[in-house]
């Protein structure tokens, strides 16, 4: 498509036009749109594979970072993933056919909740060409229509990606707009998009935090921030070293972006040295680059130390700073004001620990003892399936999903 004559006004009106139709459309019927895409992504997987190697080739010559790239990546196992996904979602109740009581009643009247879908969901992402089927997939399945605003280093394949999409919603007689894809390579198109706010209902940015931020700064419309990386551990001297090892290694393990990985880690001021230099050995035989704190340097002159900017800040690759504490309380303080706030984690032996940690710890998500590893498909079950991790306090914190894509109608029934 020209980008030069391309219309966003016009395509977004047509995704708002279509969200009023796709939200009067039965259950069965957006779930043979799910199968239908399932089904079209297999049979174009070479297609869309080809146009990932060209967007890769193009990409390395123009620099893009590794840490970009590999998120480019699409192989076939990830996009096997995806239509595993778009196929599971097609086997969960219908989330629209939810009804639940009120908790308020009126004297003359009965009231009870209706789920219903949010509308126009605006979807704004770098690399990751198969989170266009996923976002595509939640979205049908929750009546709402799409809009796909990926970014330049994809362009060849979230093209091709979006028109297998678009095609099946064709075949499967859903209204035309259901799925919108705008040019990469408009350079304005991300603020006129997400200022829309007369048609889209949610914005959903995904991927590095700049570009998290430059949604936020510029959207007019709701918008469900995502976060990535940043999350904190707090490693008690009850803990032992095995427990903190295997959490820390576990959460970079999320394929291809650790969304939970655990960067930053606190340790008590009276943890054991010989278990924290075993600790240590462990991650460097791994590959990781270790950082501390100017105490923790100090006393062990091969770490690098760790500037103050990052202790909110993420690495999103494999490096973990050090930093002593002297207690939980401390720890928990620390992390509120540090941590991205969507996962935290803590390894302890101590119950009383484990309580002041789930209570106090200001984020979306507290682990205790298990590792905060992210996956889109928890399960075999479709209404395990989520884009990210939202770490704001407004519209949905947490695992970014299905009811994260839905919203409550209060319906007065009276007699």
């Amino acid at each position: 498509m020209n980008s030069a004559s391309f219309d966003l006004i016009a395509a977004v009106q047509r995704a708002y036009r279509a969200s009023l139709q796709l939200a009067r459309t039965r259950g069965s019927e957006r779930n043979r749109a799910l199968k239908a895409m399932a089904q079209a992504l297999k049979e174009q997987q070479n297609a869309i594979l080809e146009a990932n190697t060209l967007d890769l080739e193009t990409s390395r010559e123009m620099a893009v970072p590794d840490l970009v790239l590999g998120w480019l990546k699409l192989t076939p196992e990830r996009l096997h993933t995806a239509i595993q996904i778009l196929q599971q979602l097609a086997e969960v109740p219908d989330p629209l056919e939810q009804i639940t009581s009120s908790s308020h009643q009126f004297s003359h009247g009965q009231v009870y909740c209706q789920q219903v879908p949010l509308g126009v969901v605006a979807f704004v992402y770098e690399a990751f060409p198969e989170l266009a089927a996923i976002a595509a997939g939640l979205c049908i399945k929750t009546g709402n229509s799409l809009i796909l605003k990926g970014g330049s280093e994809a362009s060849q394949v979230n093209t091709e990606m979006a028109q297998v999409l678009q095609t099946a919603i064709d075949e499967a007689d859903l209204p035309r707009g259901c799925i919108e894809s705008l040019p990469s390579d408009q350079g304005g198109s991300i603020k006129e998009l997400v200022s829309q706010d007369r048609y889209i209902n949610l914005v959903i940015p995904y991927g590095r935090p700049s570009l998290i931020q430059q949604v936020a700064q510029q959207s007019t419309a709701p918008i469900l921030r995502s976060a990535m990386g940043n999350c904190y551990l707090y490693w008690s001297p009850s803990g032992s070293v095995e427990a903190a090892r295997s959490t820390i290694l576990d959460s970079h393990r999320s394929e291809p972006d650790p969304v939970n990985a655990i960067e930053k880690v606190l340790i008590h001021r009276n943890q054991n040295p010989s278990s924290l230099v075993m600790l240590w050995n462990s991650l460097k035989e791994k590959g990781f680059e270790l950082r501390g704190d100017a105490e923790l340097v100090g006393e062990f002159p091969e770490l690098k130390l760790v500037e103050d900017v990052e202790w909110k800040q993420s690495y999103l690759n494999k490096v973990v700073a050090f930093k002593t504490v002297d207690s939980l309380e401390a720890a928990i303080a620390w992390i509120n004001l540090h941590s991205s706030g969507h996962a935290d984690c803590l390894v302890t032996e101590s119950y009383q620990e484990s309580r002041l940690f789930a209570l106090e710890i200001n984020s979306a998500s507290t682990f205790i003892n298990v590792s905060p590893r992210f996956s889109r498909n928890f399960g075999k079950n479709g209404d395990s399936v989520f884009l990210g991790m939202s770490n704001q306090k407004g519209y949905r914190r947490g695992l970014i999903g299905l009811q994260a894509l839905t919203t409550t109608k209060n319906i007065i029934q009276g007699d």
